[in-house]
């Protein structure tokens, strides 16, 4: 019986824990896309080729204040966006298929 509450309350403390803010990139243009999200940390991610109409798997980022820049293939302006990512949270970098393009940040709860 000893064995079983401890492995509830475990079960409970692991699932209360606090998740690492993630980022995803969805590319709702037709054209290839290259992403930078510069941090206030001084971090720098790069996520290349992202492919028109593809959506990329969510990766770990640093808690703060980000900086997106999209530069999009055969595209001549690089819109720009910013957020603050904090934790259990998953951030998605749309890039928009408006005229300009633009960049839009939803965020959706882990």
């Amino acid at each position: 019986m000893r064995n079983i509450v401890l492995i509830i309350i475990a079960v409970t403390f692991m699932a209360c824990a606090d998740k690492s803010p993630n980022v995803k990139v969805v590319n709702q243009t037709t054209n290839k896309a290259n992403v930078q999200l510069k941090f206030s940390n001084s971090n720098t991610i790069n996520i290349n080729d992202v492919a028109g109409g593809q959506t990329t798997t969510p990766q770990e980022i640093p808690e703060g204040s980000c900086v997106v820049t999209a530069v999009i293939q055969n595209v001549s302006n690089s819109p720009t966006a910013t957020f603050n990512s904090s934790k259990n949270k998953t951030y998605s970098v749309v890039i928009v298929n408006s005229n300009p393009i633009s960049i839009r940040i939803d965020t959706e709860e882990q």
